[in-house]
């Protein structure tokens, strides 16, 4: 099931939302004219700007610094592995993140996609401990974003392609559909490190989506 756009016109303009996305698309193609002009650039760039989980155990031992140790899990919400991984983010971001915005504000809501990135970043450090491999993407961030939406609009419609077909599903199907498929994956990947080589974090989705849950909710209580 893939959503195309959600059923759901916001009251104002998605601003943030669409720097967001703006943002992303623009570091992704800056890493593909240095890639293409400065050899293993792309490499470097993620080594030193993704989320490399065996730098919290170097910091504790005090052989590397807390910035080199902390700060890639701000900027590796903004790096994408390859173009299939960096449109289906934006995607995601583009159908569930206008009206999340609008429920936040635009302040409000710049704070929790970070928090929630950053967040999710910390989640998948911790049940991957020891790994070299650099996490990537707005993955965390975005799912923090579904999960919100997940709270606050369950029962609206969103018009999804499935299969051949593009049918009305309510977001709660959806959402919850693609939490479990995660959720799966991410237990049964455990102490596997992160999938593939492309450094996608299974336990970032599922820890940025559980932090979107909870920040929601304490919002809505208060």
């Amino acid at each position: 099931m893939i959503p195309l756009k959600d059923i759901n016109p916001p009251r104002t303009t998605p601003i943030v939302n669409i720097v967001l996305i703006a943002a992303n698309v623009l570091v992704f193609f800056y890493m593909v004219y240095t890639s293409a002009t400065v050899p293993n650039s792309e490499n470097a760039i993620m080594m030193a700007y993704g989320t490399v989980p065996a730098r919290l155990s170097l910091w504790l031992a005090g052989r590397t610094s807390a910035e080199a140790a902390f700060l890639p899990l701000l900027t590796s919400i903004f790096l994408h592995s390859g173009l299939m991984h960096l449109a289906g983010n934006m995607l995601f971001l583009w159908v569930f993140g206008d009206n999340v915005e609008d429920y936040f504000g635009h302040l409000g809501y710049l704070v929790f996609y970070l928090v929630c990135g950053v967040g999710s970043g910390l989640i998948h450090v911790l049940f991957n401990l020891g790994s070299r491999i650099p996490a990537v993407g707005a993955s965390g961030a975005i799912s923090g974003v579904m999960g919100a939406y997940a709270v606050l609009y369950p029962g609206h419609r969103i018009l999804t392609f499935f299969f051949i077909f593009l049918i009305p599903v309510p977001a709660i199907l959806i959402l919850g559909y693609w939490f479990v498929i995660q959720f799966l994956e991410g237990v049964g990947g455990i102490g596997m490190g992160v999938r593939g080589g492309g450094g996608v974090a299974i336990w970032a989705h599922i820890g940025g989506f559980v932090m979107g849950v909870l920040i929601t909710l304490m919002v809505k209580k208060r």
